[in-house]
């Protein structure tokens, strides 16, 4: 077995540089780092995790909490998911995975034994019962997410709220008088989960900031859910010309079911959602889009939890909000009266 003696001979540093650059407890300069790190790579080296847990009071683990649920979307769960993990590789630390089924339970558990050093949670809601025990138990965590109060807690998530103002901003600028926003299952509003809450806030505030007609309809995602929320809002809404749909399963039926009805998208109708790219270019036509930055939040929730271990990286921004980026594609056209 390699030891980290072998390696600090290998790299030509000491031991102890060594030992700073897998616990990034000090600044190491790049050339040391690099020459560490191909002395490691070289000789194979593992560090025993149990040496590492007790040498530094840790555990070496950080807590992924994760949604399972049938009205969210796998996908991006999944791509948050693995983004963590990598992320957390890079700080020698490794992933325990729970099920947000466990709720405040879970996050007890995890405060009291001592199994990771923070945790990071996902499918924050406005007002989510983990958060009061996370305040008592002072267990360093990160929110994917932002609740209704988030004073004294570290929180990442794309900004949704000026997400769905984004969404109505383009459409009026092409034209669109009267916009619907299709959104998630009845259930995630129910919750009052904030990603979800917080689009429709934006969405309605922008309208009615630039006088245009909306409404919002959940949306359950199926075929005949879809058919049945188009119908109810081409009932209501005749002249209704751009749709926001933040629901990826509901996207593709859309889509069939306008262009069954005789409504041509863009020509007749644009289309824009909020989605991960991978969902907007495999659509036809291609959709405008606001992407979900599921890569970017779990690094950044990593980064998040990896200052509060470590205060001598120096004060972070506790809350991040990453701008939407709308980017135009075929999906979207002036209206038919623009």
């Amino acid at each position: 077995m390699v030891t980290l003696a072998e390696v600090a001979r290998q790299a030509g540093v000491s031991p102890s540089t060594v030992s700073y650059v897998l616990s990034r407890k000090r600044s190491i300069s790049d050339e040391t780092r690099r020459k560490v790190e191909a002395a490691i790579e070289a000789l194979g080296y593992h560090p025993h995790a149990g040496a590492r847990a007790l040498a530094s009071n840790r555990s070496n683990i950080l807590a992924l909490m994760i949604p399972l649920r049938s009205d969210m979307y796998v996908p991006v769960i999944m791509e948050i998911a693995m983004a963590v993990t990598t992320e957390a590789r890079e700080f020698g630390q490794d992933v325990l995975l729970l099920t947000k089924d466990e709720g405040t339970q879970g996050v007890r558990r995890i405060a009291g034994s001592g199994l990771a050093d923070a945790m990071i949670l996902m499918d924050i809601e406005l007002e989510d019962d983990r958060i009061p025990v996370l305040r008592e138990t002072e267990t360093p965590a990160v929110l994917i997410g932002l609740p209704a109060e988030s004073a004294g807690l570290a929180c990442v998530d794309l900004d949704f709220e000026a997400t769905g103002a984004a969404c109505v901003e383009h459409l009026a600028s092409l034209g669109h008088r009267d916009i619907a926003l299709i959104g998630e299952g009845e259930g995630v509003y129910q919750r009052k989960t904030g990603f979800a809450a917080r689009t429709l806030s934006g969405f309605q505030k922008a309208a009615a900031e630039l006088g245009v007609r909306a409404v919002h309809r959940s949306c359950e995602g199926t075929y005949e859910s879809t058919a049945g929320v188009l119908s109810r809002i081409m009932e209501e809404r005749p002249h209704t010309t751009g749709f926001v749909v933040q629901n990826e399963a509901a996207i593709a039926p859309l889509l069939s079911l306008l262009r069954l009805s005789g409504r041509a998208v863009p020509e007749d109708t644009s289309v824009v959602a909020i989605c991960p790219d991978q969902v907007a270019l495999q659509a036809s036509p291609r959709l405008t889009s606001v992407s979900i930055p599921a890569d970017e939040m779990g690094r950044r929730a990593v980064r998040l939890a990896m200052a509060q271990l470590d205060p001598t990286d120096g004060p972070r921004e506790p809350i991040t909000l990453i701008p939407p980026t709308l980017s135009v594609r075929e999906s979207s056209a002036p209206g038919p009266a623009a």
